[in-house]
């Protein structure tokens, strides 16, 4: 695998290579996302599959919480920038190396998020359909 350059984002910079972002304050701290945070490292790559490839390895490190044993700070928790690297880089090349498994795993994640992103869009309509009904008794 190629190396993983990371660094932090800086409000009102482009970047063009493929690139996503990675938050890092607050209790969310290394979320990722195609769009910039306020608060975030940028992970940029040579290829888009490699970014897509990172970018669930991403995923599931922030939804299992691996990166709350490394947050810093009483008021508000932060991720260092330092801390990220030491941890992620070493991390996504050993998942990385099972790339088969992986690729798998990526396909049934994409699966599972769109199912998930097609049943918050009908439990959506059914909330407005309920909404619609209920405003009937308020008109009359």
């Amino acid at each position: 695998m190629d190396t993983i350059f990371i660094k932090s984002h800086r409000a009102g910079m482009n970047y063009a290579k493929p690139h996503f972002f990675v938050l890092n304050k607050g209790l969310n701290s290394g979320k990722p996302h195609h769009e910039a945070y306020t608060n975030s490292f940028v992970l940029i790559f040579q290829t888009e599959e490699q970014k897509e490839d990172v970018y669930w390895i991403a995923m599931s490190l922030w939804k299992s919480k691996f990166w709350h044993q490394y947050l810093r700070g009483s008021v508000i928790p932060f991720l260092s920038l330092y801390e990220f690297k030491k941890e992620f880089n070493p991390r996504a090349t050993r998942l990385m190396r099972e790339h088969e498994l992986h690729k798998k795993n990526i396909q049934a994640l994409k699966l599972l998020q769109e199912q998930e992103n097609h049943f918050n869009k009908n439990i959506h309509l059914i909330n407005e359909l309920k909404n619609a009904i209920m405003m009937r008794y308020r008109n009359k």
